[in-house]
């Protein structure tokens, strides 16, 4: 089952970018779209959505009313668009998941949903046993991600990346037969990646840890690669997943 949103905007051609981003982007099922907030306050009053792709300037009810006032539980990751910054910090404060400045990229748009489906796994994995059978399908659809390699858009699951290598500005990102080569720093990767899964080890490289065969002291082992673990980052590293 896709990760379901919505979409309350009331410029047709701000509606049209996000329905295409949406259905490039693959696992995301777009349950309807609103042109202003009161009714996408009333759909969310009989239906389940997990992102809201929110824009601030709306007729009636402004996006951050909407936030004020919505009691929505599970509460859905909000993803602010707007043409104007100014509202960026009074819409973290309300706890958004990201904010989209108009126009703005299909790159930058797998960043922020990446960031929502990363934190609905890991609301998921913290749920009752109830809600993780409810949301089973949404976890699954959580384990991929889009990587822009050259002039791709690769959908890549999660269990396939055995680690990533910092080189700068850019990472590699190796999988289990195969590498790329993504312009996005290492901290990007901290940001996005559900982190009971990957963690940081040194300064230069984050590990699958399902990937890992085997730690020796300030070594861990994947396969037939080995990988140093910096000391800033040694007992960390025990204390999560050496116990």
């Amino acid at each position: 089952m896709d990760t379901t949103c919505i979409i309350v905007e009331d410029q047709p051609p701000a509606q049209r970018v996000l329905e295409k981003y949406i259905k490039d982007f693959g696992s995301l099922k777009l349950l309807a779209v609103f042109s202003d907030a009161i009714k996408a306050l009333a759909f969310l009053k009989t239906e389940d959505v997990d992102i809201i792709f929110l824009d601030v300037h709306l007729p009636k009810l402004s996006g951050i009313e909407f936030l004020k006032i919505s009691n929505k539980q599970p509460h859905p990751k909000v993803i602010l668009t707007t043409a104007f910054s100014d509202y960026a910090l009074e819409g973290y404060e309300l706890d958004i998941v990201d904010y989209l400045l108009k126009p703005f990229s299909f790159e930058r748009f797998i960043k922020a949903v990446s960031k929502a489906t990363a934190l609905l796994s890991s609301d998921n994995r913290s749920a009752t046993p109830e809600d993780g059978l409810r949301h089973s399908d949404q976890e699954a659809s959580a384990k991929h991600i889009f990587i822009k390699s050259g002039s791709e858009y690769l959908n890549i699951h999660l269990d396939h990346i055995n680690y990533i290598n910092s080189d700068g500005d850019y990472t590699m990102v190796y999988l289990r037969d195969k590498k790329h080569l993504v312009a996005h720093p290492l901290r990007y990767w901290l940001e996005i990646l559900p982190s009971h899964q990957f963690c940081q080890v040194h300064k230069s490289y984050i590990i699958n840890i399902q990937a890992v065969s085997k730690v020796t002291g300030g070594q861990v082992y994947l396969g037939d690669v080995t990988l140093p673990v910096g000391r800033t980052y040694k007992e960390a590293f025990a204390e999560r997943f050496l116990k």
